[in-house]
């Protein structure tokens, strides 16, 4: 089996996950007050994104929303601004060539302005107060039907070494981060400094079919 079947393969499970054919991270200041900042970075192949389209994936949107849509986004959440939007093309993470990457930060005025930009569903974003602590609760993998055999999950693995997806919270005392219903293999959790980070390699995503939850408190 080559890259360019593994490839034509994952493209259709994008909807169930989050971060199919790139690399992303969010970095999310929550302030004392509710008040904060998230700088959301994703990066896209083009050597990826030129396999889908010769495997007939013209009309999939390889690359998320551009500046325009992110603005469309901003103007309907009230309390929430864009403050920069940079893309550039970069060195590849991973099989080589180059990136597309994508850089967007942006100010909140409250909790509830950065859950509406996480998820205007409310669906897969939703924040609480459990008892004096405020809990982030973040879907970023409904559970989905497993992929098949060992040896297409090891090529996955091969097509997106080198992306990552990792999510940061920084918040006043000591955030911590649970992981469910189970942390993936390979994933990283640190604590510590007044922030909470999970992480997991792209590649190690499609053997996550039973879903991915963090719930971030502090």
């Amino acid at each position: 089996m080559t890259r360019k079947t593994a490839a034509a393969l994952l493209l259709p499970l994008a909807g169930a996950l989050l971060t199919a054919c790139f690399g992303a991270s969010i970095d999310i200041t929550v302030r004392a007050d509710g008040s904060g900042r998230i700088i959301s970075e994703y990066r896209v192949s083009r050597a990826f994104e030129a396999m889908g389209r010769l495997d007939g994936n013209e009309g999939w949107p390889v690359i998320p929303a551009g500046r325009a849509d992110l603005e469309r986004t901003v103007a309907r959440i009230p309390g929430l601004r864009l403050s920069s939007f940079s893309s550039r093309e970069v060195p590849s993470a991973g099989i080589g060539g180059s990136d597309t990457r994508i850089r967007a930060v942006l100010d909140f005025d409250d909790l509830s302005a950065l859950v509406a930009f996480l998820d205007s569903s409310g669906s897969r974003a939703s924040i609480s107060r459990e008892g004096s602590a405020n809990v982030l609760r973040l879907t970023l993998l409904e559970p989905f039907d497993p992929i098949g055999s060992a040896e297409l999950l090891a090529l996955m693995g091969e097509v997106f070494e080198g992306y990552e997806m990792s999510v940061r919270l920084n918040a006043p005392g000591n955030p911590a981060v649970g992981v469910f219903p189970a942390v993936p293999a390979g994933a990283r959790i640190e604590t510590g400094g007044g922030s909470a980070l999970f992480a997991v390699a792209v590649g190690d995503l499609p053997a996550v079919s039973d879903g991915l939850v963090l719930e971030f408190s502090w």
